[in-house]
């Protein structure tokens, strides 16, 4: 729990082709199209960077073939990875096939378009086909999650159903706003098993999320083996909040995870927080308190009492270890060592540490990642601070990413998904107020925290922290639909960030979120269809 007291595409454009071609009045409500009518090129989330709707629609049908980029296995995975979407509903057989055509749909690499990057795309359809481009498999596969969303929200279901499938004519090109742009599960204050995170995984991906941070220790339970250091996880795991059964990673598990993700193009940052939020580590080796005792294993929700014990060599040698072996599972650049309310360390001690622990990190080939009071130390080069704040006032903050730290933006009282919607939420907590899907979308990541400049913001982040929550239900319930927003905070060109709009966008969500069996909130300040 987190208790602190504290890419042109112009608007006017954007709303002109929502109304021509969705039917929006002048005062911004909406009509569903006609079931018959293909949904307008503007009408997902994220909005894309750039429009221009035209031309005959593309209609899937049973002679449809996905046609992927010869030679490259990147782009038959994806191919057949949208084949599985969309072979139930449509009751299709959508061959995959790297045999040129023009016809169908056409998943295409080499653009040769700087502009794109590495995560854009360029989505064309016609008559004859539609075709997804881009410079790199991971834009391609973005492109993929827009063509899902231009298709009604019945492909996403598992069983066949009634069409037509038709993908409007035009062109989408687009490209990210961030390069980070993630997503945190605490599966530390309880626990949610390999299958719970892949599910996360494909809900987050859909959205072009394209980082998974998982909070895998706490004072609650330690979740990742560790071979050097065994009883962390089969006795610091073994309970959770309220005292239920526990449970943690093994690296097979790790892998599983981590490879599902890369499917979906998405790297994982696992996270080891420390020198507070440390119970579990702390109960399972006496040796790492200060005082040679070790503490019982805690279920409760309090934050800030315990720490690592600075003063002793073992700690360095411990966080060595664990360090060590989660690098070594981890292909991602990043390790987050954590940071954050380290109430029982004092200031001194807890600046010696992180000029200890930093170093360690980068032994290991990783980046340093630490939520943002490593501000109030000494970030080494290269260290990325996660801001979790709710004031954006700190002058430390803004101190260090002048010095060169990058940020990663994740305001509580905008990103948290665990914020409670409003007094009547059976679920969450309130310390950051209460955070209604406006609310959670009404910020610009680039101004929250004043005197950062623009250059070091590195991305956005949404965490969902769960001392309340302990099931895959709960967690959609308190995710979606905000989660979707902070993925277009991240992604969409600024001049796109307009909620009379976006509201509308996502109100034709909740279909494809009902057909995915998602459990989300329907909140009353979207006009959902």
């Amino acid at each position: 729990m987190r208790q602190r007291q504290h890419r042109t595409f112009a608007r006017l454009l954007g709303s002109l082709v929502l109304v021509a071609a969705a039917g929006l009045t002048s005062t911004g409500a909406s009509a569903a199209p006609a079931p018959s009518a293909p949904r307008p090129l503007g009408q997902i989330v994220p909005a894309p960077a750039s429009v221009s709707a035209g031309g005959a629609a593309y209609t899937i049908g049973s002679a449809t073939r996905i046609r992927v980029a010869a030679g490259s296995p990147e782009a038959q995975r994806i191919g057949d990875y949208l084949a599985a979407v969309l072979r139930p509903s449509t009751g299709y057989a959508l061959p995959v096939t790297s045999a040129a055509g023009a016809d169908g749909i056409r998943l295409l690499l080499g653009a040769g378009d700087k502009g794109l990057g590495d995560e854009g795309y360029r989505l064309t359809s016609g008559s004859g086909a539609v075709t997804i481009t881009a410079n790199k498999p991971a834009g391609l596969f973005h492109g993929v999650q827009t063509l899902r969303q231009l298709l009604p929200a019945a492909v996403e279901k598992k069983t066949k159903q009634s069409g037509p499938w038709q993908i409007a004519g035009g062109t989408i090109t687009d490209s990210p706003r961030y390069a980070y742009r993630g997503a945190m599960i605490d599966v530390s204050r309880h626990f949610f098993g390999v299958d719970q995170v892949k599910r996360y995984i494909d809900q987050i991906a859909l959205y072009k999320i394209n980082k998974l941070h998982l909070h895998l220790s706490d004072d609650q339970g330690w979740r990742i083996a560790v071979d050097s250091w065994p009883k962390l996880a089969s006795y610091g795991g073994q309970t959770q909040v309220g005292g239920g059964k526990g449970g943690y990673y093994t690296k097979a598990d790790y892998r599983a995870i981590l490879d599902y993700a890369s499917s979906r193009y998405l790297e994982v940052i696992p996270e080891i927080d420390t020198p507070g939020h440390t119970n579990a580590s702390l109960a399972s080796y006496a040796e790492l308190n200060c005082n040679g005792v070790a503490p019982p294993l805690y279920t409760g929700t309090h934050v800030g009492f315990s720490s690592l014990c600075v003063a002793k060599d073992v700690t360095y040698k411990f966080l060595d270890d664990v360090v060590r072996e989660v690098a070594a599972l981890t292909p991602g650049p990043y390790i987050h060592i954590g940071g954050d309310e380290a109430q029982s360390t004092s200031h001194a001690d807890y600046v010696a540490f992180m000029a200890k622990v930093q170093p360690i990190v980068q032994k290991y080939g990783k980046t340093v990642m630490a939520w943002h009071e490593i501000a109030g130390a000494k970030p080494v080069p290269g260290a990325v601070a996660q801001y979790w704040g709710t004031l954006g006032n700190e002058a430390d903050v803004a101190a260090a990413a002048k010095a060169g730290t990058k940020l990663v933006m994740s305001p509580a009282n905008h990103t948290y998904l665990d914020m409670k919607y409003d007094a009547k939420s059976p679920l969450g907590t309130n310390w950051a107020g209460y955070v209604d899907v406006d609310t959670s979308y009404a910020w610009d990541p680039d101004t929250f925290v004043q005197g950062v400049p623009a250059q070091a913001v590195l991305g956005v982040e949404a965490p969902i922290w769960s001392e309340t929550l302990s099931n895959s239900s709960q967690i959609e319930y308190m995710a979606f639909p905000r989660l979707p927003g902070i993925a277009e905070i991240g992604w969409s060109p600024a001049s796109t960030h307009d909620w009379a709009s976006y509201k509308v966008r996502l109100a034709q969500q909740g279909p494809r979120f009902a057909a995915l069996g998602m459990n989300y909130y329907r909140s009353p300040v979207v006009p959902w269809v």
